[in-house]
């Protein structure tokens, strides 16, 4: 008897671009097709920093009108997380949803915290403390446009809205609405005793559904060769599904490495214990009932900028030249700085924020893009092992393993550097994990695998890691304390 193909629909939109991608199941293996890309480019409008939302929408309808094949068992859909729209009574979106650089948020924590304090905000929902939180977002709103919010009848992020544009059901998957920081980790519903302390109407909160979910079917207008075919939520949220491909509890730590690198593991129940809270971790929800304890890390979005500032000086530099000139370079440990600092976070040249902190902490500037590849990348993994000993603390597991997935697990510098700095080996892959997690909550929700375990297990057979030992860990080591100097000065506001 033949093997029966099955094809799955996956689209996964990052911060820098979005894509279609074709999953195909066929006899216990697993491929991976890329049917179509387009890029995802912020907007400025009147002073404000913005997603163009129905330039993406276009996109996809696009890939929805001509499918890569005639026939697919269902369609998914993950974003990136915190961002949000309002949708008003006639079911229409009513601006075009704030990008979470933007920086209407930049005193939004202390004024929120002045009203609800920072302990029971993390009581209820275990949330790191990050301006760029739809909390923040929404309470910036509240503040600014509160007449918009009060045309508004539901609040729904990102891949909600794409979900809801595709099916015509308003919902918020699980996953994603934890971006929020305001849903109770542990009834797994809204914290509306947040919005009811900051004056924002409950009534915005959309019913809350689980990843697995089947969602409706596609509207038949969107596609006339997919119309009707089943969409499913997967982890909405992309770490969710990226690490929805792996199996990253007990002993290994999972890094999601692209614009944010966001390290953690896979836990059981929240961790929101005092020490969790002076530290800064957040407990998102992940598939099957999980929970991501992690930490959000600057990641590549600081070597991203400083390529677009030296881009827009004339000289464009791909990633390759630039690895090779980290490499080339004779700056190893010479500049080192916390990914984390609060001017990385929206500057606007970055290759000037860097050179004003190395001024501030009496290091010599890097000497060319070389030298600042290189610093970004040292630092980068001194601070995965910082927040891998965290995670350790926190949990009380020895951590002994780095599994690297998404777009950065293709940056073998990196990977190398981090399996140097913590001391464990790194194993990188699948590079397109995130992908891969969101057909794994579709394969299992179409009955197509049994189980997620099932899942990881053909993904892990069907797309090979690559694996870095650590080198010259006692030079690492010695760097490592002054590294943490500047954590310290960070965390202390010292800068």
């Amino acid at each position: 008897m033949a093997a029966v193909q099955r094809d799955f629909l996956a689209f996964d939109l990052g911060a820098e671009s979005g894509r279609a991608m074709l999953g195909r199941l066929n006899s216990g293996v697993l491929t991976l097709e890329e049917v179509s890309r387009f890029s995802n480019l912020p907007v400025e409008q009147a002073g404000t920093l913005r997603w163009d939302v129905l330039r993406l929408w276009s996109e996809i309808r696009r890939t929805l009108e001509h499918p890569p094949v005639p026939k697919v068992e269902s369609i998914g859909f993950d974003t990136w997380g915190v961002d949000y729209g309002l949708i008003g009574e006639q079911g229409q979106l009513l601006e075009n949803p704030y990008h979470y650089r933007d920086h209407r948020t930049d005193s939004a924590v202390e004024e929120v915290c002045s009203i609800i304090s920072r302990e029971r905000i993390y009581e209820l929902t275990g949330i790191q403390f990050l301006q760029i939180n739809t909390l923040y977002q929404i309470f910036a709103a509240s503040r600014r446009t509160p007449r918009l919010l009060a045309a508004a009848d539901t609040l729904v992020t990102i891949p909600d809205l794409f979900n809801y544009w595709m099916t015509g059901n308003l919902g918020a998957e699980y996953t994603n609405a934890t971006t929020t920081q305001f849903m109770n980790a542990k009834t797994r519903g809204w914290a509306t005793e947040i919005f009811e302390a900051l004056g924002i109407p409950t009534r915005l909160l959309p019913q809350i559904f689980e990843p697995g979910a089947v969602l409706g079917g596609l509207k038949s207008n969107l596609s006339s060769v997919l119309g009707g075919v089943p969409v499913v939520a997967p982890a909405t949220h992309d770490t969710g599904s990226a690490v929805a491909a792996v199996e990253t509890a007990g002993r290994a730590a999972f890094l999601s490495s692209g614009t944010w690198s966001l390290l953690g593991t896979e836990v059981v129940a929240p961790v929101m214990t005092p020490r969790a809270l002076e530290l800064n971790f957040t407990n998102e929800g992940g598939v099957c009932g999980t929970t991501r304890l992690l930490k959000n890390i600057g990641g590549l979005w600081l070597l991203q900028s400083c390529r677009r500032v030296w881009a827009a000086a004339g000289r464009e530099y791909s990633y390759d030249e630039l690895l090779q000139a980290a490499i080339d370079s004779k700056s190893q440990f010479v500049t080192l700085l916390d990914p984390d600092y609060p001017a990385f976070h929206s500057p606007a040249n970055m290759v000037d924020a860097i050179t004003e902190y190395c001024h501030k902490t009496q290091q010599p500037v890097p000497d060319g893009p070389g030298a600042f590849t290189r610093a970004i990348l040292e630092s980068l993994a001194f601070k995965y092992r910082y927040v891998i000993e965290c995670l350790e603390e926190l949990t009380g597991n020895s951590l002994t393993e780095v599994r690297i997935i998404g777009g950065g697990a293709k940056n073998r510098l990196l990977n190398q550097f981090t399996a140097n700095a913590t001391g464990r080996p790194v194993i990188a892959g699948p590079v397109e994990a995130t992908a891969l997690g969101n057909i794994a909550m579709q394969m299992l929700a179409t009955g197509a695998v049994s189980s997620l375990a099932e899942a990881r297990r053909i993904i892990e057979a069907s797309f090979p890691s690559d694996r870095y030992e650590s080198l010259d860990t006692d030079l690492w080591n010695a760097q490592y304390k002054r590294f943490r100097q500047y954590v310290d000065l960070t965390l202390h506001h010292l800068l």
